[in-house]
């Protein structure tokens, strides 16, 4: 049983990285958009 349940948790630790980095990569985007507004704004 041992052995099954490892090769459970590192099946869904895979999708997981790969999710974690494209929301990463789009709350970047965000950051940038909205300095990029607050910016216009106090200009």
């Amino acid at each position: 049983g041992g052995e099954g349940k490892s090769s459970g948790v590192r099946h869904p630790t895979s999708p997981w990285g790969k999710k974690e980095g494209r929301t990463r990569k789009r709350k970047k985007a965000s950051d940038k958009y909205i300095i990029r507004r607050r910016g216009k704004g106090r200009g």
